[in-house]
């Protein structure tokens, strides 16, 4: 059995968040506690569904939201009631649904994202690790969402005790122009450099915390381990 990891949690001693899709086409709850999942801004993701979609495509992206909302509800009933390895067995047919049919529309693409949060939290982490890869491909010209997927992967990784993939995934994220999960990747490999033995990695990374993120949510913990 697998040694017990610390979650963000516990080392930041801060509530997971998870990204949260609100409005007609979707209203899914945060209902994942797994390390790996945390908060995409509701803006970002508006923008992300609706932006490039042409008026004629509308129908069916509403299809496919529609059909995504109703799974993820079916899911959320059944996590309270079973747990979330029996959850998982009765929406998995439903979103392999959504991804097949709707694969081209910004709901499949996130549905996709979804499956594989899902996936994570019943302990399929090779599963969900073949999703984010795909996922990688969906979105490979909006950098905000490579960048929490590339997230995602590197704590897939470090779930499966693979510290090199996962420093590869969060060194991915820091050599971006793109800042967002900058910090909290270089907070991560922090992490994980002390957890391989290379402690001045790890105070390097701590240190670009300090020096190019003064509002950083993890700058106090940074200076402490810089």
């Amino acid at each position: 059995m697998a040694k017990k990891k610390v979650t963000r949690k516990e080392l930041l001693n801060a509530p997971d968040e998870f990204i949260t899709f609100s409005g007609k086409l979707l209203k899914i709850m945060a209902t994942y506690k797994v390390q790996l999942l945390y908060a995409v801004g509701l803006l970002i993701l508006i923008g992300i569904i609706f932006s490039g979609i042409s008026y004629f495509s509308y129908r069916s992206e509403g299809q496919a939201f529609a059909m995504l909302e109703k799974t993820m509800k079916n899911y959320e009933v059944s996590l309270k009631k079973n747990g979330s390895e029996k959850a998982f067995k009765e929406i998995k047919n439903d979103f392999i649904k959504i991804i097949d049919k709707y694969s081209g529309n910004s709901g499949g693409k996130i549905a996709r994202i979804e499956f594989a949060n899902i996936s994570i939290n019943s302990g399929d982490t090779a599963g969900a690790i073949d999703l984010y890869r795909k996922a990688l491909e969906d979105f490979s010209d909006n950098q905000t969402v490579k960048n929490i997927i590339l997230s995602n992967l590197g704590y897939a990784y470090e779930e499966k005790n693979d510290l090199k993939s996962a420093v590869k995934y969060f060194e991915m994220i820091v050599s971006e122009p793109d800042t967002f999960l900058k910090d909290e990747a270089l907070f991560n490999l922090g992490r994980i450099y002390a957890a391989m033995g290379n402690e001045k990695m790890s105070r390097d990374a701590y240190k670009k915390i300090v020096s190019e993120f003064a509002g950083s949510f993890y700058l106090a913990i940074a200076k402490e381990r810089s």
